[in-house]
């Protein structure tokens, strides 16, 4: 009983923080939804790309059940899955992101919590897992990147939320009032000496 719990519990998280995701591409441009907003290169599409990527490893081969689908080889050298290419197209993107839910839901849905699987990217003893380590595992991969995904959406057009019916207009004045308030307190808390 506490097993489908579990699951049920976990599996309904992963299911809207991948619409979370998904939400943050809503509205931007192609330019915009792709480009490098962090010195390292980091940008929305290619988040998107990423957790697809994951997903589709982690519920695929980690249980002997590889995605349908050919899959860019595991991080590569040049972090080809954390960027679209420009014959790529956010369409393609976000289609390989649902295709792998379709995947990923399957495996879920098939296997109970204890199945066992391999992760041979992990080193052993820790590569020896079962589904219930995967899908927090995937599941914390998917928060820790939408998170991402939230903050350069906020730096893009000060859009922030969960999804569309949770946000609300933005108060561009009461903002600034409320960033100025944090302002003033870190420059008063870096004048206080020990």
């Amino acid at each position: 009983m506490i097993d489908e719990f579990a699951k049920d519990n976990l599996h309904g998280r992963l299911r809207r923080d991948r619409q979370a995701l998904l939400w943050k591409l809503d509205g931007l441009s192609e330019y915009d939804a792709r480009r490098p907003l962090t010195a390292t290169g980091t940008n929305l599409l290619g988040l998107v790309k990423h957790v697809a990527t994951v997903e589709a490893r982690y519920f695929g081969e980690v249980f002997d059940r590889p995605s349908p689908e050919p899959l860019p080889r595991w991080q590569d050298s040049d972090g080809s899955d954390l960027w679209a290419a420009e014959g790529e197209t956010r369409d393609q993107i976000i289609d390989f992101y649902r295709r792998t839910w379709e995947h990923a839901d399957a495996t879920i849905s098939r296997l109970p919590l204890d199945a066992p699987g391999h992760v041979p990217w992990w080193p052993e003893p820790h590569a020896r897992t079962n589904l219930f380590a995967i899908m927090v595992h995937v599941l914390g991969e998917t928060v820790r990147h939408t998170g991402q995904a939230d903050i350069l959406r906020e730096n893009l057009d000060g859009r922030t939320g969960l999804r569309a019916e949770h946000e609300k207009q933005i108060d561009e004045q009461a903002r600034a009032a409320h960033r100025a308030k944090i302002e003033q307190a870190a420059r008063s808390a870096g004048r206080v000496t020990a």
